[in-house]
């Protein structure tokens, strides 16, 4: 008997088309999150019902339902998928730091910088960052896990090439760090602070945390 190794089967498996079923579903989810997206960037979390967005998408209540759970699973996904784009645009944007403080002080600055054009969303996710039984829901998120492996990614480099101490606690001091990044916010949301006021905190606040852990 011929032996068939899996990588063959695959090769000559013939890749099925999505079916039109399918990606008339796919279809209806990108309307309601997109129609989503705009209310919740509008109205608010609470402002914006199952109802307005259905009827922004052009269809019905049961059309939602059959693809969300509620109301915070639709939203939870749309601030999924913002902070996947999020955590790349950090990414970039640590890649140009001229050293570590740089490099943090330019992670904080990628995520106001994205948000400021979506105060409401960003509000809206403060007033769901809590669930009924008291745990965290976005903090909670891989996305937002990813946030602080990008500060401890940026902290261990810093210990790799001699900037910070071998003693440094990365991982505790990229969780401070995260925690930091988010406080700035009701500043941002609440208060109007502008970009400029921002950076200039988020780099006294950088200077602080690291303060103890440079070599020397």
């Amino acid at each position: 008997m011929k032996h068939i190794s899996p990588n063959q089967v695959a090769v000559d498996t013939p890749t099925r088309a999505p079916t039109r079923r399918a990606l008339a579903k796919q279809q209806t989810r990108l309307k309601v999150l997109a129609a989503a997206r705009r209310l919740f960037s509008e109205q608010g979390y609470e402002g914006a019902t199952i109802r307005d967005i259905a009827a922004a998408a052009g269809m019905s209540t049961g059309a939602v339902f059959a693809n969300f759970t509620d109301k915070s699973d639709l939203f939870r996904e749309i601030m999924h998928d913002d902070m996947e784009a999020l955590t790349a645009a950090m990414r970039d944007a640590a890649a140009r730091g001229r050293n570590v403080e740089d490099a943090l002080l330019k992670i904080f600055m990628a995520g106001y910088t994205f948000y400021k054009t979506r105060l409401q969303l960003a509000r809206a996710g403060f007033s769901v960052s809590w669930d009924k039984d008291g745990g965290p829901t976005l903090r909670g998120m891989s996305s937002s896990a990813a946030f602080q492996d990008l500060f401890t990614e940026q902290l261990t480099a810093a210990v790799d090439r001699g900037e910070l101490s071998q003693e440094s606690e990365a991982k505790l001091r990229s969780q401070m760090l995260f925690d930091t990044y988010l406080s700035n916010f009701p500043q941002a949301i609440f208060e109007g602070w502008s970009l400029d006021a921002l950076q200039a905190r988020a780099r006294d606040q950088i200077r602080i945390l690291l303060a103890g852990a440079r070599r020397g």
